[in-house]
């Protein structure tokens, strides 16, 4: 198979060709020439009015529901919506049934990407119950990117104690939601002012940030231990979805006093606030909620200054059984794959391009000490073709994931994945 890429801008923070416009010429998955007005015969040729390329965008945080609960999303409707999205890698959380927690299951999931890249995270406990803990040993040396029970945040101090220090041993990397749920019982939206006019139950700002305090306050407590050995310069704890500005700012002083930490924050937190569900519409509801505008401009703000790392999807399929009832019925959750890189890109005013580009491309591949690409001749092409200025509206009959619980239908985005080719 021969693709060319005709007039695209490379968009590479790190490389030398950022910002260069450039034919692209991929023969059999390899980058074969990088030069201008390239005339060679192609099998597909790629063009368009101001189209860019950078490394394959990469999804820190998907929700697979095969196996278990496939009528919401099949692994092939999720590949299908990955690659729409401009996807060539995505990481996978153990919420599945049964939990990822064995070595076959994160083979089972190593396998089951076809056109992309499925990167498995194994469950800290057994059945993401925080009671036992899994084989972590076993699950790292049969692929698992990352440790965490992913919809369940750990509760337990112990159990988060002990999982950082039996991590730090072979350098493996743990990730967790902070969200102290005792705070959050029957929560259903921000407590404040909105949840309080509409008759709901808040889920206090302080429910993250105390369980982000008692993390770092855990982690401390490990790097001081005798013979704890960490990699240098890279993270052994990840907070995945933080959401309030107290939480940038305990991370921005955790990073600030050395720890090894980093953070990342999901597409749709950037783009809503508490007063979106005035209507009651249940695809704004998500944990964390969406909370204040005084938050939201401080998440920018992180991601602008560096302390947010990364922006994930918190791509999480509901069926309509599960979200066309009684808001305080429905479950939690929205589609993100699709409009990830539209999203941001709609309600940016603050990063640059680049900036915006690295938060899904190479600051992923990091935090989970993974392979980082690069647009070069020999490299293997891993690459997502889009458009910076393409505005289009994203209509539910057009949604590709199997569910369609997403707060961005009807709206008009500006940015659109073009092509991965990988």
């Amino acid at each position: 198979m021969k693709t060319l890429i005709r007039s695209v801008k490379i968009v590479s923070k790190n490389s030398d060709l950022n910002g260069q416009v450039k034919d692209i010429f991929v023969e059999n998955g390899n980058i074969l020439h990088i030069e201008n007005d390239i005339n060679l015969e192609a099998d597909e040729i790629i063009e368009g009015k101001n189209i860019c390329v950078s490394i394959g965008w990469f999804d820190l945080r998907v929700h697979p529901k095969e196996p278990g609960n496939e009528y919401k999303e099949s692994f092939q409707s999720m590949e299908a919506a990955a690659l729409a999205g401009g996807f060539s890698e995505i990481a996978l959380l153990p919420n599945t049934k049964p939990v990822v927690q064995s070595r076959e299951s994160v083979n089972y999931l190593k396998r089951a990407g076809e056109k992309i890249k499925f990167h498995p995270m194994a469950a800290v406990t057994l059945k993401c119950e925080g009671k036992d803990f899994t084989e972590m040993i076993d699950l790292h040396q049969a692929g698992a990117v990352a440790f965490t029970d992913g919809e369940h945040p750990i509760q337990n101090p112990d159990i988060f104690l002990k999982t950082l220090q039996y991590l730090s041993q072979f350098g493996g990397v743990l990730i967790n939601r902070p969200e102290d749920s005792n705070l959050t019982h029957f929560g259903q939206m921000h407590d404040g002012i909105m949840s309080t006019f509409l008759g709901m139950k808040g889920m206090p700002q302080m429910a993250e940030e105390i369980m982000l305090m008692r993390d770092l306050k855990l982690l401390e407590y490990v790097l001081n231990t005798p013979f704890t050995e960490l990699p240098v310069d890279k993270s052994i704890l990840h907070f995945s979805g933080i959401s309030s500005a107290e939480s940038v700012n305990l991370i921005r002083m955790g990073k600030d006093i050395g720890l090894p930490i980093t953070c990342d924050v999901y597409a749709h937190q950037l783009c809503f606030t508490e007063n979106d569900l005035a209507d009651f519409n249940t695809n704004f509801k998500v944990n964390p909620p969406f909370r204040t505008q005084e938050d939201l401009d401080a998440l920018w703000e992180g991601l602008e200054d560096g302390t947010i790392d990364a922006i994930a999807s918190d791509h999480n399929p509901q069926d309509q059984e599960s979200k066309k009832l009684e808001f305080d019925m429905a479950e939690f959750g929205v589609i993100g794959l699709e409009t990830l890189f539209a999203a941001i890109n709609t309600y940016n005013e603050k990063i640059s391009l680049e900036e915006l580009i690295e938060k899904i491309t190479v600051n992923p591949r990091k935090i989970l000490q993974l392979p980082i690409p690069s647009i070069a001749v020999g490299e293997k092409a891993n690459l997502t073709v889009f458009s910076e200025d393409e505005e289009w509206v994203y209509r539910e009959k057009k949604i590709i994931s199997a569910s369609k619980n997403s707060p961005f239908i009807g709206k008009t985005l500006r940015g659109k994945a073009i092509r991965v080719i990988i």
